[in-house]
C-alpha cells in the first residue's frame, strides 16, 4: 500500500491498521508530516509544523498500544488545527501580522482533549486574518498568503477555517480542527470537497479559541467522512468549567453512534436503501441563483437518497439575517479588538477591506445589537416550529464553486447569489453539515448542507453517511496531492 492510499483514508481504517499493527503511530505521524512539509507551503495552507510535539506524541500513543492502554478511536491519529486554537509549543497567530508572535503556554481545551485521547497534532494551519473578523475582499487576506483548494491552485480553499480544509483535502493530515463565526467551516469544506460539521453553539469549548463573537463562535471538525467528524466530536464535546457557554451532550445517542456508525465506510444495505426515515426540509429558492451544476448536483444527491428521505419544501423564518448577524459581530468584535483598532495595529492587516472594517465597529448602535439579540429569540422559535415537520433543512452549501485567488470576492461569478441560510443556522445555534455532492464549473467541488435541531450532530452525520456509502465521493483525490 502506498503512503498516498494512506493519507487518504479514514480515520476508522487508519485505526484499525494501528490496531493490527499494519502501522505504528510514529510511521503514520512521519508520513502525515513530509506530505504537510512538502505540500502544505504549496498551498500556503501551513503556518507552522510542530514536529517535536508530533513526533513525542506519537511515540507515547505507540508505547501505551503496546501496553494494553487504547485511549480511544483517534489514538495514534494525527491531525492539524486552525491557528486560532492555542496550542504549546507553536505561536498562535491568529491569521495575522499583529500576532505572528503571539505564544500562550497551554493547549486549548479542544487540542487539550485531542491529546487525552491519543491524538498526534502536527501542526498549525492557515486562516484568514482575524477569521475575517475586520471584514476581508480577497482570498489573500492572511499573512501566509491566499490558501489554495488543492483541486485547482488557481482558486481558493475557502474561509477562514481555510488551511483546514485544504489540508485535509489534500491529504496532509487526518483531520483537522476549524472554526465557525458565520460559514467558517462550511465554506473550506465545500470548496474543498471534505466533510465539515458546525456543532451546535457551546456542544464543543472554546477555551483557546479566538474569540471574534462571543455569541456566535464555535469549534468543529474537518473530515473525509461524516463517520470521522462524528468521532472526532465525540472526543471534543462536552462541559468545560473553562468555558461558561459550553454544555453537556443531553444523551448517549452521540455516543452510541459513534461506536456503530464510525467503522470503514461501505455499501448501504438493500434494508437501507428500503426504508424512509428522513423528513427533509428542501430549503425554497436555494437553487435559483446557484451555478447549474451546484443545482445539477443536489437535484441527484436527493434523487441517490431516494426511499430513504421524504421532501417538502421549507422556507426560512422572516427576519433580516444579514443586518442582525452583521450588528453581532460589529458589535463583539469591536469590544474583542478595541485595543487593535484603537492604537492603529489593525493598519498592518493584509486586506485592504480589513484595514479599515473595524473602525465601522466602534461606531456601531446599541439598539441595532439589542434588536438584533431580541430577534435571535424569536428567530429560534420559529426553527423549534419548523423542526416539527422536518428532522433537517438541505440546501446547496454554497452557490457556487471555490472563487478564483486572483480577484475581488465583488467581481466573482456575477448573478449568483447565496441563500440566508448559513446566516440563519449560525444566529440561531444550530448545527450543521456541509457534505460532497459532486462537481461543477473547472471541476471544482461542490456540496449540500443539512441542518438540522440544536444537539441533532448525530442525525445529520447519518444522513451524510448514507449519501457517502452510496456515492463514495470522499474517495475521490484531489490530482495535486497524488504526486
Amino acid at each position: 500500500m502506498s503512503d498516498v492510499d494512506i493519507a487518504f483514508k479514514p480515520i476508522a481504517e487508519l485505526a484499525a491498521m494501528l490496531r493490527a499493527k499494519q502501522i505504528s503511530s510514529l510511521e503514520l505521524t512521519q508520513l502525515y508530516m513530509a506530505r504537510l512539509q512538502r505540500l502544505g507551503p504549496k498551498l500556503n495552507a501551513l503556518v507552522t509544523p510542530m514536529p517535536e510535539r508530533a513526533l513525542r506524541e506519537a511515540k507515547a500513543a505507540d508505547k501505551d498500544l503496546s501496553q494494553g492502554v487504547d485511549r480511544g478511536p483517534l489514538h495514534g491519529i494525527p491531525y492539524g488545527v486552525k491557528d486560532l486554537l492555542a496550542a504549546q509549543g507553536a505561536p498562535t497567530t491568529w491569521g495575522a501580522t499583529p500576532y505572528r508572535h503571539q505564544y500562550f503556554d497551554y493547549d486549548a481545551t479542544a487540542v487539550q482533549r485531542l491529546a487525552n485521547g491519543g491524538a498526534v497534532l502536527l501542526g498549525k494551519l492557515a486562516m484568514i486574518e482575524l477569521a475575517g473578523g475586520m471584514n476581508y475582499n480577497q482570498a489573500d487576506a492572511s499573512f501566509t498568503g491566499p490558501c489554495k483548494t488543492p483541486w485547482s491552485l488557481q482558486h481558493w480553499s475557502g474561509g477562514s477555517s481555510s488551511g483546514s480544509g485544504s489540508c485535509v483535502s489534500a491529504g496532509l493530515v487526518a483531520f483537522a480542527l476549524g472554526s465557525e463565526t458565520s460559514g467558517s467551516i462550511l465554506n473550506p469544506s465545500s470548496y474543498c470537497g471534505v466533510t465539515g460539521l458546525r456543532p451546535t453553539y457551546g456542544r464543543v469549548s472554546r477555551f483557546g479559541a479566538m474569540p471574534l463573537s462571543w455569541t456566535l463562535d464555535k469549534v468543529g471538525p474537518i473530515c473525509r467522512t461524516a463517520a470521522d467528524t462524528l468521532t472526532v466530536l465525540g472526543v471534543i464535546a462536552g462541559r468545560d468549567p473553562k468555558d461558561k457557554t459550553s454544555v453537556d451532550v443531553p444523551s448517549a445517542r452521540l455516543w452510541r453512534l459513534t461506536r456503530t456508525i464510525t467503522r470503514a465506510p461501505g455499501r448501504a444495505s438493500a434494508s437501507q436503501v428500503d426504508a424512509p426515515r428522513w423528513r427533509l426540509g428542501l430549503l425554497k429558492g436555494s437553487t435559483k441563483k446557484t451555478q447549474p451544476e451546484v443545482k445539477r448536483n443536489l437535484e441527484q444527491a436527493l434523487h441517490t437518497l431516494g426511499n430513504q428521505v421524504t421532501i417538502e419544501t421549507v422556507e426560512l423564518p422572516n427576519v433580516p439575517y444579514d443586518a442582525m448577524i452583521g450588528a453581532i459581530i460589529a458589535g463583539e468584535a469591536a469590544s474583542i479588538f478595541r485595543e487593535l483598532i484603537e492604537d492603529g495595529r489593525v493598519q498592518t492587516l493584509t486586506d485592504p477591506a480589513g484595514r479599515h472594517g473595524g473602525y465601522s465597529y466602534l461606531v456601531i448602535n446599541a439598539v441595532d445589537y439589542i434588536d438584533a439579540m431580541r430577534q435571535r429569540v424569536v428567530l429560534r422559535q420559529q426553527f423549534q416550529k419548523l423542526f416539527q415537520k422536518v428532522d433537517a433543512i438541505v440546501a446547496p452549501t454554497f452557490a457556487t464553486v471555490a472563487y478564483p485567488i486572483d480577484l475581488t470576492f465583488d467581481k466573482v461569478y456575477p448573478g449568483t447569489a447565496e441563500t440566508n441560510l448559513v446566516e440563519a443556522g449560525n444566529l440561531a445555534g444550530l448545527p450543521a453539515i456541509s457534505i460532497p455532492s459532486g462537481f461543477g464549473l473547472h471541476h471544482l467541488p461542490t456540496a449540500m448542507t443539512f441542518v438540522g435541531p440544536p444537539f441533532s450532530e448525530a442525525d445529520l452525520v447519518e444522513l451524510g453517511r448514507l449519501y457517502q456509502e452510496q456515492t463514495r465521493l470522499y474517495t475521490r483525490r484531489p490530482p495535486f496531492a497524488t504526486v
